[in-house]
């Protein structure tokens, strides 16, 4: 049995029909840390593509350790190709939170992790990512249309990283860059010192 929709065949025999557009997703970049103080995808720069060639941009973080104790994995967004990150953003934080020993727990929304018209770095792991060997920060960050020149530029992140006092976070950060200019590059960051290891990678998705 088909699903149909205002007459149009999505699904027949449990497969998606031939002619449904099936969006694809595109590798464009990989950037490496080794003691980096920042990591930057800049459009036309080192084959970086951030504009208008896919709608949806996805970026996965794989195991983002940092240099320095209790500190927070940023990113900020420009209009100028890199030469400021100062986009003004409005975001909203939700965090799970578990102990490793299981005596502590919580599901909050983080008051002090959002930003209201601010233009500073907006945060995906809080202030306590820890250094330790066996401690790093993994996940995505989702950017949605951002060469419009309509619309704000809206973005979704869902990150888990180990904390310093042994516990698992889970961050989920949204919101929209609250400017109608392109954005043609994205800067991650820790908030304080460098990010020592890890690897961020760029896709499109058309």
């Amino acid at each position: 049995m088909g699903l149909i929709s205002d007459g149009t065949t999505i699904f027949d025999a449990g497969a998606l029909d031939s002619g449904i557009a099936k969006g694809a997703m595109t590798f464009i970049k990989k950037l490496t840390a080794s003691s980096s103080g920042t990591l930057s995808f800049v459009h036309g720069s080192s084959s970086v593509v951030l504009d208008g060639t896919y709608k949806e941009y996805l970026f996965t973080f794989n195991n983002i350790h940092a240099a320095t104790n209790n500190v927070d994995f940023m990113f900020n967004l420009s209009v100028d190709t890199g030469s400021n990150y100062n986009v003004v953003k409005t975001s909203s934080v939700f965090r799970a939170y578990h102990t490793e020993g299981g005596d502590g727990n919580f599901l909050r929304y983080e008051t002090s992790a959002d930003l209201a018209q601010a233009t500073g770095f907006q945060g995906l792991t809080r202030e306590d990512l820890g250094n330790g060997n066996d401690q790093s920060a993994s996940g995505y960050l989702y950017l949605v249309n951002p060469a419009s020149t309509t619309f704000v530029k809206h973005f979704i992140a869902q990150l888990n990283f180990y904390q310093e006092s042994d516990a698992s976070s889970n961050m989920y950060v949204a919101g929209y860059g609250n400017n109608t200019s392109a954005v043609d590059a994205v800067q991650f960051k820790m908030s304080s010192g460098n990010i020592d290891a890890g690897d961020i990678c760029l896709y499109g998705i058309s």
